[in-house]
């Protein structure tokens, strides 16, 4: 069997062999297979195929963490929605208790009238109120003939029912629905979500989470964002700080003029690939941060964002097919051993969140808006996860993510 692949830049001739055990192979048109190497053909297609994966999973929608935060967002919504109406239920409650209490004093204050009251009074109160009574009678019988103006809002319809919900809000329109079935009938509110800017705070680790250092946290992770790339009950955490970026020049600079491991033909390939402080253990080290695809050596943190993987995208800058700006090399990085992270986090140390790949790759050539803090992402992830933290922002930020690498 024959498919074509069209990629591109590149269409591919997939060629499957039968036998005992299938083998694919794959044939670049206008060469032959004597002058092109069954590892180079495949290396070339390994990468291109992870990069259409990723843009393909982008298009569809396929990051489970959006829908995660959607729904946290639609469980924010319907507690504010219920503390509201427990409000008002309230105030309803108090209001009715008034007026029976008013009620009340004023039957008192009636009864002890009438107890001494002599036989004379009520006799003149009889003819008065008989006299009163078919004035009265008359009048509402001329009313009779005249039409109601029409109300505002019939109870009786449905429109106003329960804990204050409108008859437009009903899943089914059952004006005899009570309290305690009016969750069920409440139709459900469409939230919308931005999958670029998106942010919420979680309650466990996890790769590709983010941990938002207290604002009271000082030292070389003051106001830092580090991004988790493996966590593990016996073996520890790893992590790398994204918001460092460094104000020393680019990645040929800063790896030829400090102690760095980095081979030299990375340093010419990605001559112009922004750098971040990643963390105080093995400074001498690089781990490349990207949005590429999930080509070989690197590992995927979370939909959209990877980590590693820096010889295949080396092959793809100099084939032109990727920019070196959108990757972000990062110099060193932070580890925990079993158990530290949990503590530190027990006393209020980190924050930890979920946020966009936007967020994540802010630094990696991602996108920004007016919306965003382009210049502090620390501050920017705060605010975007809402509640107290937006207080949190507004009162500690102002230094900014660019600051001398330590």
């Amino acid at each position: 069997m024959i498919l074509f692949l069209q990629s591109t830049t590149i269409i591919y001739t997939l060629l499957l062999f039968a036998g005992t055990s299938p083998v694919i192979g794959f044939v670049i048109p206008g060469t032959s297979q004597q002058g092109c190497s069954s590892k180079t053909a495949l290396r070339t297609k390994n990468s291109d195929r992870a990069h259409t994966e990723c843009i393909l999973e982008e298009s569809m929608g396929n990051d489970w963490r959006l829908f995660r935060a959607k729904l946290v967002a639609q469980e924010k919504a319907e507690k504010e929605n219920n503390n509201a109406s427990q409000s008002s239920v309230s105030t309803t409650t108090t209001t009715s208790s008034n007026t029976i209490t008013t009620s009340s004093s004023s039957a008192s204050a009636s009864t002890t009238t009438g107890s001494s009251t002599s036989d004379t009074e009520l006799e003149k109160q009889g003819q008065l109120g008989e006299m009163f009574g078919n004035a009265i009678s008359s009048i509402f019988n001329k009313a009779s003939n005249q039409k109601d103006p029409p109300s505002k809002v019939d109870n009786y319809r449905g429109d106003s029912i329960g804990r204050g919900v409108l008859h437009n809000d009903l899943v089914y329109q059952d004006p005899f629905v009570s309290v305690d079935e009016l969750p069920i009938h409440i139709k459900p509110k469409k939230i919308t979500l931005s999958k670029h800017r998106w942010a919420h705070a979680i309650d466990h680790l996890e790769p590709g989470c983010v941990l938002i250092a207290n604002e009271k946290l000082g030292g070389v992770f003051h106001q830092t964002v580090v991004l988790i790339v493996d966590h593990h009950e016996k073996t520890g955490t790893t992590g790398v700080v994204i918001n460092r970026p460094t104000t020393d020049g680019n990645l040929l600079k800063i790896a030829s003029e400090q102690q760095t491991n980095l081979d030299l033909s990375l340093k010419l390939a990605f001559t112009s690939s922004p750098v971040t402080y990643g963390g105080p253990v093995l400074t001498e080290e690089f781990a490349v941060l990207h949005g590429f695809g999930h080509v070989e050596g690197s590992k995927k943190l979370a939909p959209g964002v990877f980590i590693g993987g820096s010889e295949e995208l080396m092959t793809e800058v100099r084939a032109s097919r990727f920019d070196p700006r959108h990757a972000l090399f990062i110099k060193g990085h932070a580890a925990w051993v079993s158990g530290q992270i949990e503590r530190e986090i027990q006393k209020g140390v980190w924050y930890i969140a979920s946020a966009s790949s936007d967020f994540v790759l802010r630094y990696a050539g991602a996108e920004t808006n007016e919306e965003d803090d382009a210049n502090d992402l620390w501050a920017d992830i705060l605010n975007c996860m809402g509640d107290n933290y937006v207080e949190i922002a507004k009162k500690y930020s102002g230094r900014g993510d660019r600051r001398m690498m330590p």
